[in-house]
């Protein structure tokens, strides 16, 4: 009997772990701050994010505390009252320390500051707790020539001396802390730190120019740095920091994205004469709208419920365009309202008519809401008969436009038929300008959301539907988020991608879902030569929480990566119908490498093609075969590896579940440059094929379980170190 009740309290005895404490004890930049209307942050008050649940962080870090006043006001006495055995604190004080003017906190650096440290380690000993001592953190200062000055003087030295003297863990806060504040530069690294205009918190009306205190942004870093070195120097803590789903890494290693703030000043473009009567064109009346708001140090501009008819519209600095619920901006189908500007297209500088909404060279820029822009893409794109029914052909063709001669292609117009017949159309040539490429304009059809060389980028909750070409595009850009969004297109929209993010650096893309016409989620980063000479990978990307109906792939790298993409992390996605689920893909010529790619917690369903492909022998083709289209095998030839040719290394896929493909997995590289270093754990697949491997080296299928009518046996060729 005693047995059995043993057996039946296992289980609770297993759960019940020894309760991990770590108490906290500084000054304002390590204090907890209020959460309601306030920008400050203190990086203890972010210190939980990178800790295990179960790890209990008493933060007693309190403004404008000095190791003297902390003692005398006996803030300390509260809290060794509470350590015990097994208990952990954290030691970080210096920044008031050091205010001769002020006898209430002044220590000296060599005489009270350093009595007072010593007494912390000695009593928190005592009581059977593990001190770690913290170097003050820096504040923000820059000289003229905008070389970093410290202003901490003796004190963190005599940190250090202190760690040394009685062996007590080290976290070197200064040293970290100035390397991120110059690693953001001059400018950069006012967004760490509390400093923000007029008009956007309570807590701060006339706005503040702060240089010690965090934002919320600036704080997690900082947290991020204490825990790195945690991990780092092996003090004990270290098991407890939180691990990520992605093999080998913890959530201080994944990239933190700075999101813009706003002035709480809303205008509606009613005040400049817009009207939802959806025959009006309000193009004139958005824009004046946008640059009133951004002249006078930017806030909202609102797009209230209703049908609103527009041509181009460009956001500027500081604005975030509002769409409220049931607001719907409808941009014009009149082509002549979209002039040929200069811009890029599938990685090639080109002109293209301007995109429907853009920015360009802006900061601190949003489109929020839940309303919906539509930019009547249906107007625009090149139409194939076999991907509509024969009933939506014949109105189709009854609408007007052009019949192709193949009687299976239908054109907008006689322009956009002849730019279909020009050979890389719209790219820019020597010599040429805008006016030389009127005579295939409709063919040039813009992306729906253009946003080029921006910072600080909030795309979130509102629907971006019915894109003439991509729908949002991301170029040269950092600090993106986009949140909550849903792109929406036609399954027939030829190039009708969802969203491509190139060459950008830190996004986060979470809780969006796209049902488009061509890939879904994809990372670029130019073509060919212009995007080798361009150099700009994409990376420090979060993509978490997606879903992605039909698209030729769910998430996607390529084919346009030429300037490379690296550290990528994709987590709890969902692919349902996806022509193809994770999708890599490039050609000879693209150059580029590709790496530090993690994939984590994918599941799929019902993919036509293949579940898992690399492929260097992209033949711009859908993915799925068409009646009628044949193809052919690529013909395999051992080329020189030069500049031009692409790579792909060190991708790390985990946790896919997979029920219904045509192929499991598909591996392919070239002769002269194989796929190297590419290892599946925990993946298990129904298909029909297990699929192949060739010219692939260091391939690791780790628990992988593919139940497929040829007994998931893969078909090797030309490869080497494939583990099975």
């Amino acid at each position: 009997m005693k047995y059995y009740l043993f057996a039946l309290l296992f289980p609770l005895i297993s759960w019940i772990q020894p309760e991990t404490r770590i108490f906290m004890i500084g000054d304002s930049t390590m204090a907890n701050k209020p959460l309601e209307d306030n920008p400050e942050r203190g990086w203890g008050q972010l210190f939980p994010v990178f800790f295990q649940e179960g790890v209990e962080i008493k933060n007693y870090a309190v403004n404008g505390r000095s190791t003297k006043s902390f003692i005398d006001e006996h803030r300390w006495d509260s809290v060794l009252a509470q350590l015990k055995p097994g208990d952990w604190l954290m030691i970080q004080f210096g920044h008031n320390d050091s205010k001769k003017e002020d006898a209430t906190r002044y220590a000296a650096p060599h005489g009270a500051y350093k009595d007072n440290l010593e007494r912390f380690v000695k009593e928190a000993r005592a009581k059977g707790a593990t001190p770690v001592l913290i170097t003050p953190v820096e504040r923000r200062k820059f000289d003229s020539a905008g070389t970093f000055i410290d202003q901490h003087g003796d004190y963190p030295g005599v940190v250090r001396e202190v760690a040394a003297a009685y062996k007590v863990p080290l976290i070197d806060l200064q040293k970290s802390s100035e390397a991120l504040i110059v690693k953001h530069g001059v400018q950069g690294s006012e967004r760490l730190f509390k400093t923000t205009p007029a008009g956007h918190y309570k807590a701060v009306p006339n706005g503040v120019t702060d240089n010690t205190h965090f934002s919320s942004y600036g704080a997690t870093l900082v947290a991020g740095l204490v825990a790195a070195e945690i991990k780092e120097k092996h003090i004990g803590l270290e098991k407890y920091l939180l691990t990520t789903g992605f093999e080998g890494k913890y959530r201080f290693d994944l990239p933190e994205i700075y999101e813009p703030h706003f002035k709480k000043d809303t205008i509606s473009i009613i005040a400049f004469g817009a009207k939802a009567d959806g025959v009006t064109l309000n193009s004139k009346n958005i824009n004046a709208a946008i640059d009133a708001c951004s002249s006078k140090g930017g806030g909202v501009v609102m797009i209230p419920p209703g049908l609103w008819l527009s041509g181009p519209v460009v956001l500027k600095s500081n604005v975030n365009l509002y769409l409220a619920p049931n607001a719907i901006l409808q941009f014009t189908t009149d082509f002549d309202q979209y002039p040929l500007v200069e811009t890029t297209y599938e990685g090639l500088k080109a002109f293209r008519c301007q995109a429907p909404l853009s920015a360009v060279n802006a900061e601190n820029i949003a489109i929020t809401g839940k309303g919906i822009l539509d930019g009547g893409g249906d107007a625009w794109r090149i139409v194939k008969k076999d991907k509509l029914t024969e009933s939506q052909w014949s109105k189709l063709i009854a609408s007007g436009g052009i019949e192709g001669e193949d009687h299976k292609t239908w054109y907008p117009s006689a322009k956009s038929l002849k730019g279909n017949n020009t050979k890389l159309a719209g790219v820019i040539a020597p010599g040429k300008t805008a006016a030389d490429y009127n005579d295939i304009k409709d063919f040039l059809r813009p992306n729906m959301i253009s946003i080029v060389s921006c910072k600080n980028v909030l795309l979130e909750g509102v629907t971006f539907q019915n894109s003439p070409a991509w729908c949002i595009h991301p170029l040269l850009c950092e600090h993106i988020t986009i949140r909550d969004v849903y792109a929406k297109n036609p399954w027939y929209a030829q190039n009708g991608d969802g969203l491509d993010l190139e060459s950008c650096r830190y996004a986060r893309i979470e809780g969006s879902t796209f049902d488009v016409g061509d890939d879904g989620i994809c990372i670029k980063s130019g073509r060919d030569e212009q995007g080798r000479k361009r150099g700009v990978a994409t990376e420090d990307v979060i993509v978490h929480n997606c879903t992605v109906y039909h698209a030729h792939g769910g998430f996607v790298i390529g084919s346009e990566m030429s300037g490379g993409a690296r550290n990528i992390y994709v987590s709890d996605c969902s692919f349902l119908g996806t022509d193809i689920g994770l999708r890599f893909k490039t050609t000879r010529g693209r150059g580029g490498i590709v790496e530090k790619i993690y994939v984590n917690n994918i599941n799929m369903k019902d993919i036509p093609a293949e579940a898992i492909l690399f492929d260097m022998y992209y033949m711009a083709k859908d993915p799925v075969v068409l009646a009628g289209d044949k193809r052919e095998t690529p013909k395999v030839e051992l080329f020189p590896v030069t500049e031009a040719t692409p790579r792909f290394r060190d991708f790390h896929i985990s946790n896919v579940v997979c029920y219904g493909a045509a192929k499991a997995i598909f591996i392919r590289g070239l002769p002269e440059m194989a796929i190297s270093d590419i290892y599946l754990e925990g993946v298990v697949i129904k298909a029909d094929k297990a699929g192949d491997v060739i010219a692939a080296n260091n391939i690791s299928l780790s628990h992988v379980k593919l139940i497929t009518s040829d007994s998931g046996k893969i078909n090797v060729q030309d490869s080497k170190g494939v583990k099975q």
